[in-house]
């Protein structure tokens, strides 16, 4: 069985592939404080959890946006799983050609987003990925990344209200009764969610505008249910998409 990790800003995501079926999957919190032993022993917990053993991963592919905690998790999976994991970077195969104008810039997230989709859905396409940041990521008719654009997370902008507006709550981020807000808790669940409905909107217009009237939106992310459910721009709900991405490259590097 192939462990694929994807190391977030907020999140770690874990999957279990056999073959390209994705099993059991995992959600941890992302902490550069904690330890190698730390890390290593939460993943033998997830897998006792489902019913297999560390002897039972045949490989790991790992992903990261955040640089200090890279090397935790490989030394954490090389002690407790046994195996040198696959770490996508630059050296490594995506099958993805790059057209930023630094590639080195890239997040190796999106990149393995852009590997999946060109693979599972083809382009034409924009991935929306509802994470810490909202980014919206371009890939073309020939599969290439082009580029995209990066907003602020949702929830950023409601920790932001919560922090700098002395008489603003910390809200739960779900749909309220209407749009007009008829209290404070409910006008922040609006102004965050139909903000973001507007912003996705707004931005896969555009985007359409530049890679044409075919364009595949494609959304990814813990939130990407609760925003497709408000608008009918979004056309695909993947929201394992980066560990897809991640099974995909190990396969073109094995």
């Amino acid at each position: 069985m192939l462990l694929a990790i994807d190391i977030g800003n907020t999140s770690i995501t874990l999957g279990l592939y056999r073959g390209d079926e994705l099993g059991p999957r995992w959600r941890i919190a992302t902490d550069p404080q904690r330890m190698p032993d730390e890390y290593g022993i939460s993943l033998v917990n997830l897998l006792a959890f489902s019913g297999h053993s560390p002897a039972q991963v045949d490989a790991v592919v790992l992903a990261s946006v955040v640089p200090p905690l890279t090397g935790t998790l490989v030394q954490a999976v090389q002690a407790y799983l046994g195996k040198k994991p696959l770490v996508v970077d630059s050296s490594v195969k995506t099958g993805v050609r790059v057209r930023y104008d630094d590639p080195s810039q890239v997040g190796a997230d999106r990149i393995v987003d852009a590997a999946a989709v060109q693979k599972l859905y083809g382009g034409p396409a924009c991935v929306v990925d509802f994470g810490t940041a909202t980014t919206f990521d371009a890939i073309t008719a020939e599969g290439d990344y082009l580029g995209g654009a990066i907003a602020p997370g949702i929830g950023i902008a409601a920790e932001a209200l919560f922090q700098r507006a002395a008489k603003l709550p910390k809200v739960e981020l779900q749909r309220p009764p209407a749009a007009i807000g008829r209290n404070t808790v409910h006008s922040m669940q609006s102004g965050l969610l139909f903000g973001y409905v507007g912003l996705v909107e707004g931005m896969v217009a555009r985007f359409r505008a530049e890679l044409g009237p075919e364009m595949k939106v494609i959304a990814t992310g813990g939130l990407a249910e609760l925003i497709a459910r408000e608008t009918p721009v979004i056309e695909i709900i993947a929201p394992w998409l980066t560990l897809d991405g991640l099974r995909i490259i190990w396969e073109l590097n094995r």
